[in-house]
């Protein structure tokens, strides 16, 4: 595959466990995954490293967990992480059946289905033009996927954090609530964190800010978006320094 003259080479995708569902439902849904695949075949056919930072709130949240069971919430957090590696599993067979080379790396050790988190590993895999999903987070409990998706690009020396939601962009408060929220098309790190903007968590945005790593925050229910992203186009919202 000829080497990419898109702005961007290398990417993290950061979606959320309600990507891989209907807005306000639960698991996994067949058609969800197929798009979700099907945009990052897209990408990588431009010749763009993708790596993926998958969530799991379709099937487990662990604060929740914790909040409404007896389950204390360090043991809720690894319970989210496991869900996190079931969204990975079924977006690399989604993947896979497209034709598109694909490995699943978790911060958790599960010899059975995953490859372990080694970081020159990884980078090995998407110079070999392999998408690489990263489950279970951190692999500590009391962090985010987002931040993990964060930490992540600035391991692998990733070009952008790519937010997948099913929102266009940032608004300042939710536009399916709000018909007089704002866009914004542009937001620096600073104006996310002061303004309380709910984009990623404030770890997350902070880690950015102080490697220089933009991050872009897209509808990925518009179809062939991320490709468009990836080729430079103004889509969605963009935060920088």
């Amino acid at each position: 595959m000829a080497e990419s003259k898109l702005p961007y080479r290398r990417i993290v995708l950061k979606i959320s466990g309600e990507g891989f569902c209907r807005r306000g439902g639960w698991g996994i849904d067949a058609d969800e995954l197929a798009r979700i695949a099907r945009e990052v075949r897209l990408v990588t056919e431009e010749a763009v490293q993708v790596a993926i930072v998958v969530g799991g709130g379709n099937f487990l949240r662990g604060a929740n967990a914790a909040r409404d069971t007896s389950i204390p919430e360090a043991t809720a957090h690894y319970m989210g992480m496991l869900a996190t590696v079931m969204n990975a599993l079924a977006l690399q067979e989604a993947l896979e059946l497209l034709g598109t080379e694909t490995r699943v790396q978790s911060a958790i050790a599960i010899a059975a289905c995953c490859e372990p988190f080694i970081r020159r590993r990884c980078i090995r895999h998407l110079e070999k033009n392999r998408v690489v999903i990263l489950a279970a987070g951190t692999g500590r409990p009391f962090v985010t996927t987002d931040t993990a998706a964060a930490l992540a690009a600035v391991e692998i020396n990733a070009d952008v954090v790519l937010k997948a939601t099913k929102v266009d962009g940032v608004y300042t408060a939710d536009p399916h609530k709000d018909p007089d929220a704002k866009f914004y098309a542009t937001l620096t790190y600073h104006d996310v964190i002061q303004q309380g903007l709910k984009v990623m968590d404030v770890s997350a945005i902070d880690l950015c800010q102080t490697h220089h790593v933009p991050i872009v925050v897209f509808d990925l229910t518009i179809p062939g978006i991320m490709r468009r992203v990836v080729k430079g186009e103004v889509c969605g919202t963009k935060i920088t320094t």
